[in-house]
């Protein structure tokens, strides 16, 4: 009798054994997966990502944005033109160096909406190549690796039924939870992406802006907002350099619930410190 009760109770420590080690392996895949894509997501350009949603992009600013554009910079011209004679004392102190100059800033501004894209996309290859530099730098892993694995398996053979179905209960919760943070860390990375394309979308309106002064503003935070969205794409790989290194720090072969629940607190951080990515980014360069 004791023999059968004790092939029972292997039978069902295996089984749990078993559980466990599937969903902490599926828990670290998905997640593990999802953070590696993040550099290879983030380090491309606009038009490498999508490039049929690009292409769209781009279609629609130069057909629709662009014709826009021109009506705005005509007026302004115009209305910098009258700026620049009233500010003469209605052409009583006429000097043709004004004029000289307000044919330098249309030209400048007609230029600038007539290259909108190749202006906004050197701004990209320049985001570019920080963030490819900057994975070469951060260079720590976020998986768990299969010795880390092999340890925790052998923790669980030794522990009895009691534990190990609590365990089991905890480690399928936190894989469920797991799948819920790596759909977020995706909404957030293609989130950025899909917010690049609709800026990129309306550039023509913001750079008709450069012909005055007055209506420069709109385009400077234009450019700095850019240039925002454009290094984000840096300060999610110190994110993920610094989730890496967290990761890495945890000993799961001594407290096995305890390791697996601050993993999971390691990526609520590395999902909320990504969500803040693009306000840190707009606030340093001063875009509103």
């Amino acid at each position: 009798m004791d023999s059968i009760l004790q092939q029972i109770t292997d039978w069902l420590k295996e089984m749990l054994v078993a559980g466990i080690m599937d969903n902490l392996t599926d828990t670290f895949a998905s997640v593990n997966d999802q953070v590696g894509q993040i550099a290879a997501d983030v380090g491309q350009t606009p038009a490498s990502f999508m490039p049929a949603v690009f292409n769209m992009v781009r279609n629609l600013s130069e057909n629709i944005i662009m014709p826009i554009a021109g009506i705005i910079l005509t007026f302004i011209a115009c209305y910098e033109l009258i700026q620049l004679v009233i500010s003469h004392n209605n052409l009583a102190n006429f000097e043709t160096w004004f004029i000289w100059k307000w044919i330098f800033k249309t030209v400048i501004a007609v230029e600038l909406i007539t290259h909108t894209f190749d202006f906004t996309m050197a701004v990209f290859d320049v985001a570019h190549h920080v963030v490819t530099n900057a994975g070469g730098i951060i260079s720590g892993s976020t998986a768990v690796d299969t010795s880390a694995l092999a340890a925790m398996q052998t923790t669980l053979e030794a522990m009895d039924i009691g534990p190990l179905l609590g365990i089991f209960l905890q480690s399928f919760i936190v894989q469920f939870l797991m799948y819920i943070l790596s759909a977020i860390i995706f909404v957030i990375i293609n989130g950025r992406m899909v917010e690049i394309y609709l800026m990129v979308s309306m550039a023509p309106i913001p750079f008709a802006t450069f012909g005055n002064k007055e209506q420069s503003m709109m385009g400077q935070n234009y450019v700095r907002s850019l240039f925002a969205i454009g290094f984000q794409g840096f300060l999610i790989m110190v994110c993920v350099g610094i989730y890496a290194v967290l990761v890495q720090s945890v000993a799961f072969s001594s407290d096995i619930i305890g390791s697996l629940w601050k993993v999971m607190g390691y990526t609520i951080l590395l999902a909320f410190t990504l969500f803040k990515t693009g306000a840190v980014a707009k606030s340093i360069l001063h875009a509103h």
